[in-house]
């Protein structure tokens, strides 16, 4: 007969709920939601030809955010931490500010600046509300900044949900227009549908383990009882396909294009790179911290992930006719889409090689911010006096703006992987030896032949940049704008949107002369052991 013990817990025993707050760990979250807050409520004093300047708050707020980095540098901090006799677990904390966390956080407040940057004058000249718009992008970018840093399944889910929510809110945010409110309500239902799954995924993984803390959820996984197992074994499947959403993974990416059309530009340079970082960031800590005990589970089925996604992708964007509106903005959702495969690569190498394979997926997704966002901010000068977004408005831009075009042939030869982009090429062939190491050479060859693929669209648009420019027709197209809806075409540019593509290119240039700085992220673990 078996008898079953109450469990009693005494005071002494307990967990302590008084938690010691390190604020200089916390402080880049903590003040980019402050100053969304900020703005929020500034909004409502502010009379309306003042608004920009809710704008250029939240630029100096993202930028005192992206500062505070900097003394975290050491990577040594983590805080709201297990206490008490039977807890006194180090590794038990729910926020880390460690080197993979800062490295992202980077990435995620620096991409969010550029965005900004973007949008001062995209919001005024779209008549968006302004306060809403600035307290979203900031509301977002606040969880895109807390998910590297979470270290339980709990504010895990949190982080992802907070960074988002708003984005449902920020793609839809242009009133009237049909295009956006499609995109808004396919990103939604795609990414609750996305957390619905994710939930039920952790729900499992805590009936088997008894815990949220993802240190602890990797020592009670290799340790399951028998009847178990198979609960563990569904919730690791579950929460890998909730996150696979958030990712664009095949075949979970179908709300890509249409998102990305549908929403601002500014707003659809954020999701290709700041959302597709929260995805992937959230991926990497659940498999590699918490789940290493099922690898064998989830490192083949993301090395098929990986292959689905870039080959589909990359077939995709090559279908892109030159002369369809909307056109050279969903060909770099599709771009995007293929670049995801790549970096689920080095993701299911961790799997056969050790978590060391991770760095090549930070050193590659770094690459990717600088470059992409550069070519929405290109993409945003461009649409100012061609607002269909075709991929024929780029034809002769060399010769109307030749910093423009020089800036992005440069960005697309790095995203193919071609010299001069020498840093495109460096991160490429990381992510290609950690897939030789870990002995997946099948999937090495199906990403060379990809990469061989991705050539092709990447060079014809690079072309277009340098070609004499057709004799325009003032009729049709004016007819065309009118059946799609578009803007009316602005002359100049503004010096925000001369800044982002600026710094975005010196970003660019700074690492493929010295692609260390972003690859010996790719030489050791961002783990603590």
């Amino acid at each position: 007969m078996t008898v079953l013990q109450p469990l009693v817990t005494t005071a002494a025993d307990a967990p302590s709920l008084v938690q010691s707050v390190d604020w200089l760990a916390i402080a880049p979250v903590v003040i980019t939601a402050a100053v969304g807050l900020l703005v929020l409520v500034a909004d409502l004093f502010v009379p309306e030809r003042s608004k920009p300047l809710l704008g250029w708050i939240s630029v100096a707020g993202l930028a005192a955010a992206t500062a505070t980095l900097l003394p975290l540098r050491a990577g040594d901090r983590s805080t709201f931490c297990l206490t008490g006799p039977g807890t006194a677990d180090p590794a038990a904390c729910s926020y880390a500010a460690d080197h993979f966390a800062l490295v992202v956080q980077f990435l995620v407040l620096g991409g969010a600046l550029i965005t900004a940057l973007l949008s001062v004058t995209a919001v005024r000249e779209a008549r968006m509300p302004a306060g809403e718009y600035w307290f979203l992008l900031l509301s977002s970018a606040a969880g895109a900044a807390l998910l590297p840093a979470s270290r339980d399944l709990a504010t895990l889910i949190v982080a992802l949900e907070v960074a988002s929510l708003p984005a449902f809110a920020l793609v839809g945010l242009r009133r009237g227009d049909r295009l956006s409110s499609e995109a808004a309500l396919k990103f939604f239902l795609s990414s609750v549908t996305a957390t619905a799954v994710s939930l039920m995924g952790v729900s499992f993984v805590y009936a088997a383990t008894g815990s949220l803390h993802l240190t602890q959820v990797a020592d009670r996984l290799g340790h399951v009882p028998g009847q178990l197992d198979t609960l563990a074994m569904a919730g690791v499947a579950l929460t890998l396909v909730g996150f696979a959403f958030k990712t664009a993974a095949v075949p979970f990416h179908f709300w890509v294009p249409d998102t990305y059309v549908g929403a601002p530009l500014p707003v659809a340079g954020y999701l290709s790179v700041i959302g597709k970082a929260v995805g992937f960031t959230g991926l990497i800590l659940v498999t590699v911290i918490a789940f290493p005990a099922y690898s064998d589970i989830w490192g083949p089925a993301l090395a098929v992930l990986a292959a689905l996604t870039m080959t589909l992708g990359n077939a995709a964007a090559l279908r892109q006719s030159a002369d369809r509106p909307g056109g050279a903005v969903r060909l770099l959702a599709w771009s995007s889409v293929g670049q995801a495969g790549y970096l689920l690569v080095p993701i299911a190498a961790a799997a056969y090689a050790g978590r060391d394979q991770i760095g090549s997926t930070v050193a590659y997704a770094l690459m990717y911010a600088a470059v992409n966002l550069g070519a929405f901010a290109v993409a945003a000068q461009v649409a100012r006096t061609k607002p269909l977004h075709r991929l024929a408005d780029y034809r002769g831009l060399y010769a109307e703006s030749p910093l423009a075009a020089l800036s992005m042939a440069f960005f697309l030869l790095c995203l193919a992987g071609l010299p001069p982009g020498i840093i495109g090429l460096f991160a490429k062939v990381t992510v290609f030896r950690s897939a030789v190491d870990a002995g997946l050479g099948w999937l090495a060859v199906v990403m060379a032949v990809n990469v061989v693929v991705a050539l092709y669209y990447y060079l014809r648009w690079t072309a277009l940049l340098f070609r004499p420019a057709p004799g325009a027709d003032p009729a049709a197209e004016g007819a065309q704008e009118v059946a799609q809806g578009a803007a009316k075409p602005r002359t100049g540019t503004p010096w925000p949107v001369t800044a982002a593509i600026v710094l975005t290119a010196a970003t660019a240039l700074v690492l493929s002369g010295a692609p260390q700085l972003v690859l010996r992220f790719a030489t050791g673990s961002l783990f603590p052991l």
